[in-house]
């Protein structure tokens, strides 16, 4: 059996047991041997759903991704909080608004949709492949035109340089 077969995604075997021993607290042998099993094991039944590895352009642009989720789900937090303890719910603008996409690597798209979920107040609803659009649903909207701006500059362009077409 070659590398590939036992290490299908080495990126997420190593993510997942520093996951594992961070979890832990511990670099106890066990905890390693144990952790590492499982880290192969998950990858290799990934691997069954998700055949091909990821390739990204630009890796070091992903670290710069991530810091800035990271602040925008703060910042998120601090505004929904805002929202629902300072206005009364009448004054809440809900919508559902279609993000028109020119990601084409469907990884991509999977990490748009989940970054517009973790951010507090926004949520991915569908993705309507014929279309290229991402429904999503936002808590308050004032301007859809503007958001849709925002979420394709401060995510869906960093997304599209790092990662490469399919």
């Amino acid at each position: 059996m070659n590398a590939t077969a036992w290490f299908p995604h080495p990126l997420l075997s190593a993510a997942l047991l520093g996951v594992w021993l961070l979890l832990h607290n511990s670099l106890a042998p066990g905890q390693i041997l144990l952790g590492g099993v499982l880290a192969l094991t998950i990858s290799r039944f990934v691997a069954r759903v998700w055949p091909e590895p990821v390739r990204l352009r630009r890796p070091g642009l992903w670290l710069r991704y991530v810091g800035r989720l990271l602040g925008d789900i703060v910042i998120a937090n601090l505004q929904v909080a805002w929202l629902i303890l300072a206005r009364p719910p009448a004054q809440l603008r809900p919508a559902f608004i279609a993000l028109p996409l020119e990601l084409e690597n469907e990884f991509a798209i999977a990490v748009l949709a989940a970054t517009i979920t973790l951010t507090p107040g926004t949520i991915s609803i569908e993705f309507i492949p014929d279309q290229r659009r991402l429904r999503i649903h936002c808590l308050d909207v004032a301007d859809e035109a503007a958001l849709i701006t925002l979420l394709k500059n401060r995510y869906e362009a960093p997304l599209k340089e790092m990662f490469a077409p399919c």
